[in-house]
């Protein structure tokens, strides 16, 4: 199995993790340049009464302190569009490159990313893209607080 496809599908199987807890389902996993999973991650606010634990923070929080050269080389998987918060994480610890699994429910700061010099890939995940659009259907309240919004 590739890099991408261990760091993908252990983003994937926490944000289905995130789903089944009732939380919201973004999953992340950070993944070292060799390709081991340094850590994964699902989004917490719900399950844990948290204002930061997203998905990429949880992920970044289960790695561990590294040193800053495993930090570099890293990927970050993430299932959705990194908001603000966390891609300043990921702009912070200089990782190499963020996979997104889909876009279309939320647009983050991917153009920021590219211009901070991390390469940003978009899979356009079809079973995340429903996921999310149900999910924000069904938990409108949950969705709008996660991203620091006004329900609409």
């Amino acid at each position: 199995m590739s890099e991408s496809d261990i760091g993908f599908k252990a983003a994937f199987d926490e944000a289905q993790k995130g789903h089944v807890e009732g939380g919201i389902p973004i999953g992340a996993a950070f993944v070292s340049a060799d390709g081991k999973v340094l850590g994964s991650g699902h989004n917490m606010r719900v399950q844990a009464g948290s204002a930061t634990l997203h998905a990429e923070i949880s992920a970044l929080e289960n790695a561990g302190r590294l040193p800053a050269s495993l930090y570099h080389g890293a990927t970050m998987y993430t299932t959705l569009s990194p908001c603000d918060m966390c891609t300043g994480a990921c702009v912070m610890y200089k990782v190499k490159r963020v996979v997104i699994g889909e876009n279309k429910n939320f647009l983050g700061g991917e153009e920021y990313l590219k211009s901070k010099g991390i390469e940003v890939v978009v899979l356009h995940n079809k079973e995340l893209q429903t996921l999310m659009k149900k999910f924000i259907k069904e938990h409108p309240e949950e969705w709008y607080e996660d991203i620091g919004e006004e329900n609409k």
